[in-house]
This record gives C-alpha cells, sequence and structure tokens, in this order.
C-alpha cells in the first residue's frame, strides 16, 4: 500500500512538472513573453540568427506574358532557434498556435523581391500556424498567393522557354543579424507533381542562393526558387500558323482566275490581306508591347507579304494588258485610215476639189476627236468608210 502511495505521488508530480498539461496556465506566461523584450531578434547584438526555409508550391495560378508576371500560391515554412520561448516539459512535446500568438513574439521579416500583389489566406481563420518546442525551436508556416514579376524573352515566341524566379530575402535585417538558408539543401522546395498549365509545361524546379547589395544598408541573405516553363506550340499552330498558311495558298487562288474577272480578283485579295491583319493584331493584342522582334512576327509578316504581293501582281498584269491592247488598237487605227486615204484618191477623179477638200477635212476632225476620246471606235469608222 505504501508503495502504490509514493508512485501515485510521483506520477502526480511529474504530470504537476509537465506544464503542456496544465490548462488554467496562460501560453503568454507559459513562454515568459511578458519577461522579456520581442522587439529585438534572438542573441541580440551576437552572431547573426540561422533562419531556415523550405517551400511547398501548391499551385502556378496564372503566367502572364502582358503583365511579364506569375501568380503562385505556396507554403511557406521557417525554421530558427530562440531560448526565450523555451518551456518546461518532460514529454518534449511542442505546442502548436494559431496566428493571435504572432504579434507577440519575434517572427523572420522574410518578404517576396520584385512581387506586386500578396496576401495570407483567410478563410476561414489565417493560414498561420506556429509550433513552439520545449527546446526553443520555433516552425512559423504560412499560406501565401503571391504575384510576382518574370523578366520574359520572347524573341523566339512561340518556340520559347521561359525562366522564372521567385526571390525571398529579410526585409530588415542583413546578413550580420540573420542568415536566411535552405533548410534541407536541394530538398527544401517541393512542389505537387500533378501541377499543369494551359500554354506551359513545367520542366524543372530548383532552389539556390546568393546575396542582394544595398548602397544604403548593406549585403543580404537571398533564396530563389527558379522554375524554367517551356511553352506548348500546338495552341498557336491553330490560332495561327496554319490559318495564315491556308490565306497565302487561297491568295494563289487568283493566279487561276481570268485577268479580266476585276470583281473576282480585287475582292479575293482584298479579303485575303484583311484577315492576314486580323491574325496579326490578335496575336499582338496578346502580347506586350516589345522593341524588337518576334518569330511569329517573321513568319506572319512573310506571309502577309505574299499575300500582298499577289494582289500586286494582278495590278501589274492588268495594267500592262491594258497599255499592251492600246498599243495594238492604235496600230490597227492607222492601218485602217490608210486604207481610207486610198479610197478618197480612187474617188478624186469623180468628185469635184470642193467635195474632197470638205470630206477630208471632215473625216481629219473625225480622226483627232477619236484619237482624244477612245480608240476602239476606229474600228467601226473603218468598217463604215471600207464599205
Amino acid at each position: 500500500m505504501f508503495v502504490y502511495l509514493q508512485c501515485s505521488k510521483q506520477q502526480f508530480k511529474a504530470r504537476k512538472l509537465d506544464s503542456t498539461k496544465v490548462p488554467p496556465v496562460k501560453s503568454e506566461q507559459l513562454l515568459h513573453i511578458e519577461n522579456h523584450d520581442f522587439a529585438m531578434r534572438p542573441g541580440f547584438g551576437g552572431s547573426p540568427i540561422p533562419v531556415g526555409i523550405d517551400v511547398q508550391v501548391e499551385s502556378i495560378d496564372k503566367i502572364s506574358e502582358v503583365d511579364m508576371d506569375f501568380t503562385m500560391t505556396l507554403y511557406l515554412r521557417h525554421y530558427w532557434k530562440d531560448e526565450r520561448l523555451s518551456f518546461p516539459s518532460t514529454r518534449n512535446r511542442s505546442m502548436t498556435f494559431d496566428g493571435r500568438l504572432i504579434k507577440k513574439i519575434w517572427v523572420p521579416d522574410t518578404f517576396f523581391v520584385h512581387s506586386k500583389r500578396s496576401f495570407i489566406h483567410d478563410t476561414t481563420m489565417e493560414n498561420i500556424m506556429l509550433r513552439i518546442y520545449p527546446d526553443g525551436n520555433v516552425l512559423f508556416s504560412l499560406r501565401i498567393t503571391v504575384s510576382a514579376m518574370c523578366f520574359m524573352d520572347f524573341s523566339r515566341f512561340p518556340l520559347d522557354t521561359q525562366n522564372c524566379s521567385l526571390e525571398l530575402e529579410s526585409y530588415a535585417y542583413n546578413e550580420e543579424d540573420l542568415m536566411l538558408y535552405w533548410k534541407h539543401g536541394n530538398e527544401s522546395l517541393s512542389f505537387d507533381e500533378y501541377i499543369s498549365l494551359s500554354q506551359f509545361f513545367i520542366e524543372e524546379f530548383s532552389a539556390s542562393s546568393g546575396l542582394a547589395f544595398y548602397s544604403s544598408t548593406g549585403w543580404y541573405n537571398r533564396l530563389f526558387i527558379n522554375f524554367a516553363l517551356r511553352r506548348y506550340i500546338f495552341f498557336f499552330v491553330l490560332q495561327s500558323y496554319f490559318p495564315s498558311m491556308l490565306m497565302v495558298m487561297l491568295s494563289w487562288v487568283s493566279f487561276w482566275i481570268d485577268r479580266r474577272a476585276v470583281p473576282a480578283r480585287v475582292s479575293l485579295g482584298i479579303t485575303t490581306v484583311l484577315t492576314m491583319s486580323t491574325i496579326i493584331t490578335g496575336v499582338s493584342a496578346s502580347m506586350p508591347q516589345v522593341s524588337y522582334i518576334k518569330a511569329v512576327d517573321v513568319y506572319l509578316w512573310i506571309s502577309f507579304l505574299f499575300v500582298f504581293l499577289s494582289v500586286i501582281e494582278y495590278a501589274a498584269v492588268n495594267y500592262l494588258t491594258t497599255v499592251e491592247e492600246r498599243k495594238h488598237l492604235k496600230n490597227r487605227g492607222k492601218v485602217c485610215i490608210c486604207k481610207y486615204f486610198s479610197h478618197v484618191k480612187i474617188f478624186k477623179n469623180k468628185l469635184n476639189n470642193d467635195t474632197i477638200l470638205c470630206s477630208t477635212n471632215i473625216i481629219s476632225l473625225i480622226i483627232l476627236y477619236m484619237n482624244r476620246t477612245n480608240q476602239s471606235y476606229i474600228h467601226s469608222w473603218c468598217s463604215i468608210f471600207s464599205n
């Protein structure tokens, strides 16, 4: 009986020493928050505090060529040690909190370089998790959606591969106060295998680190989340390449249409030119206004040149043919006039001189008028006088 009472007392003392099992004690009292100044980093004045980072990419929501940015949702986790938060625990169990305790302790001030927009998800509560271990090790996890810049090169568009990166850095603490590093090396970056994009294929994800220098504040540790995106070309084959090829072939159909069918050839040429202009405008509207030539521009403008030259070809053929016909008609008119004057000489002996002069003057006026108006009437006059 005495042994049983001693065992019971020892178990009671062990439970009493395990402060994680004492409900009445507040978290602030358990972690001694009120006894420390958490406005200062851990180990202030000493060596820089190491903060480990690991990232799990949940999704890549959007890639925008016009804005040159991307949107990504990820889980960002921080690891560091703050001995001010250590607490006694016989079972070495950690304590987990939500975002309400974040404002009362020190946390790393990590931000995304070149970010345009970012937010922490807050449905149904803020997606923040804080886990503190008895020895003072801290895990701080966030679920964030961020839109950041991606400097893209479209010189090979749509056969291009874009290399983008999301960069993390401490805003206030340089390398003398805080050291950012990947917690598990290259394995610190993970992503869902089922991530897919409509226009891109994700070739690789990689993690790297470096330093960034600011003239006024010094050197800062910077972490990089690198990923390569290779564009699917089949969409552009259906929307741009194949229609433009058909327009070029359609413009060549006018070569088999009779050159005298002016409305048919002109309408066909103008239609193909306008269609090519619409295709070029549609492609340009979905791209940023860059000052260099893209691969798709070369193809589309060469196709447009072929279509435009088919219209110019018909205009040149029509003009040269008209000039040739006018020369031919003019030569036939001269022959006809010579035949007429030979008849006049024959009639000279039969008519008096006044009549001949009158007839000659009338014919000269008629020929002069016809030369100034239309050469085609010469044939009708020639046929009349020859009879």
